[in-house]
């Protein structure tokens, strides 16, 4: 529940931002609280309650307080306190900032997975497996990503092409159609570079999709499906790989989601291009095969008693 209220406070509305403030500060208060006490504490309306209840994924206040109540029973105070982590210090051993960042990426991934609609990463991976043409823009690390899934898809036979400078990327946006899928990967979702080559793609007629932790940032209102690559805290903000992490997390769903659409073909290409610089890799001990005995090599013979 944290997890959840964390990823998505930086889109709330400032009413409901209230009741996910509160939450932080006292994440067991739906146990203790009728819908209509939590409200007025954080100063709001029970009906905005219910639609934060849904915002997070949840049906109402009483499936919210099952949940709530099961988090409580999963983990201790101590637990807790270690799970929602802290900023680095200049004193921390080793072991801390070891436990830290490790902490930091395992709830980028559990919040991620939490906000994933999986309906639509089904809908964006069927508009993948059918296009004629993707493109995939992302600047500084988001470059990165954006090879990466390139990489992962064209080897499948999805012709996929990566964009890291605005002027190649809008130069071939202007150029898609209706037929055509285009991929934004920003984590603020705030890069303009990102969000003008997107908008060309759009523009032009492509399918678009934004991959950002922000749903509400220009990114996402742009694109026509947005999927939510969560951050709930950075430890050394801008440098957090926990970013990173999570982009990587929702790319290889979508590239599985697009494999399956084709399953046999999927691994008759794989085979194929594995095949294909096989001659290029150093055989290990486990690739060589055993020599023939030489003359010196043979067993020696028993020798009778």
């Amino acid at each position: 529940m944290i997890e959840r209220i964390e990823a998505l406070l930086p889109q709330m509305s400032e009413t409901m931002s209230k009741i996910g403030i509160l939450l932080l500060a006292q994440p067991t208060a739906p146990l203790e609280l009728s819908i209509t006490d939590l409200a007025d504490r954080a100063g709001t309306s029970a009906a905005t309650v219910t639609r934060f209840c849904r915002l997070l994924g949840y049906s109402g206040y009483v499936q919210f307080r099952v949940a709530v109540a099961a988090d409580s029973a999963r983990t201790s105070d101590e637990e807790r306190r270690a799970d929602i982590g802290r900023s680095l210090r200049p004193d921390d051993s080793a072991q801390d900032v070891l436990r830290n960042v490790l902490n930091a990426h395992e709830r980028s991934l559990r919040a991620t997975a939490a906000l994933l609609d999986l309906e639509l990463c089904g809908q964006v991976a069927d508009r993948i497996a059918g296009a004629r043409h993707l493109d995939i823009y992302g600047t500084g690390g988001s470059a990165a990503m954006a090879s990466e899934l390139r990489n992962r898809l064209y080897r499948i036979g999805v012709n996929a092409h990566s964009w890291g400078d605005v002027h190649a990327g809008l130069a071939s946006a202007s150029i898609q159609d209706e037929h055509t899928v285009a991929i934004g990967i920003s984590n603020s979702g705030l890069t303009s570079e990102t969000v003008e080559m997107l908008g060309q793609a759009k523009s032009s007629g492509a399918y678009t999709v934004a991959i950002t932790n922000r749903l509400t940032s220009p990114l996402g209102q742009l694109a026509d499906a947005c999927l939510i690559a969560s951050v709930p805290e950075r430890y050394l903000h801008p440098a957090d790989l926990s970013a990173k992490h999570s982009q990587l997390f929702v790319l290889d769903l979508l590239y599985l989601l697009v494999a399956q659409r084709n399953y046999d073909a999927t691994l008759e290409r794989i085979a194929a291009s594995a095949a294909a610089v096989l001659g290029h890799r150093r055989p290990g001990p486990a690739d060589r095969l055993p020599e023939r005995p030489g003359r010196h090599d043979r067993p020696a013979q028993a020798v009778p008693q």
